[in-house]
């Protein structure tokens, strides 16, 4: 990964068709708007930022931008590469509710511990306020990030711990239609 390729490789699509929710004919199409913006094959964190900025012009991308390429930076060299690019628009696109919530859940879960505490939902939350900017449009109660954390925090955290296990943010996200539809607006 991370070399510069200006033809994809018949068995990397027939794979990524197989690993995906893409046909070969998607992937492809996907690659070449891909090279298109990445002549070199890869998306920096600075090239996905101004992405970013396209979609939001009224507020502030930057931190959201910088936790989504964490994400989707799979084997952490700091690029996107094709491969890793298509998987998680697979997921976020296409996937089902399971896997979009798994894939929120490494969004959220920043230090990868395998939890989501209260700071770390705070941070998505602050970043997902500041990139909609004027757009942002909460209900009474949740008109600041902390007020939402607190009311997310009071739905999905039943052990009371201050922290949210990947089943507790599955189970709790499945039976609120808002978080799903927080999750569609804002994860992909």
């Amino acid at each position: 990964m991370g070399k510069k390729q200006s033809k994809l490789r018949s068995e990397m699509v027939t794979r990524l068709a197989t690993e995906t929710y893409f046909t070969e004919k998607e992937i492809r199409q996907w690659y070449r708007g891909f090279l298109k913006d990445c002549p070199e094959g890869q998306l920096s964190e600075e090239g996905f930022l101004r992405i970013y900025k396209q979609f939001f012009p009224q507020g502030d991308p930057a931190n959201f931008a910088s936790l989504v390429f964490r994400v989707f930076d799979e084997n952490k060299d700091g690029t996107i590469e094709f491969e890793e690019f298509i998987r998680a628009l697979s997921v976020t696109s296409r996937g089902s509710l399971d896997e979009k919530l798994v894939w929120a859940f490494k969004l959220y879960d920043v230090d990868n511990d395998g939890f989501i505490t209260r700071e770390e939902m705070y941070s998505i939350v602050d970043a997902i306020y500041k990139m909609l900017g004027s757009k942002v449009q909460p209900e009474d109660n949740e008109d600041n990030p902390k007020r939402r954390v607190a009311k997310i925090f009071e739905q999905l955290d039943k052990n009371h711990d201050n922290k949210l296990s990947m089943e507790e943010f599955k189970e709790g996200s499945k039976q609120d239609p808002k978080i799903v539809k927080a999750l569609s607006l804002y994860a992909s």
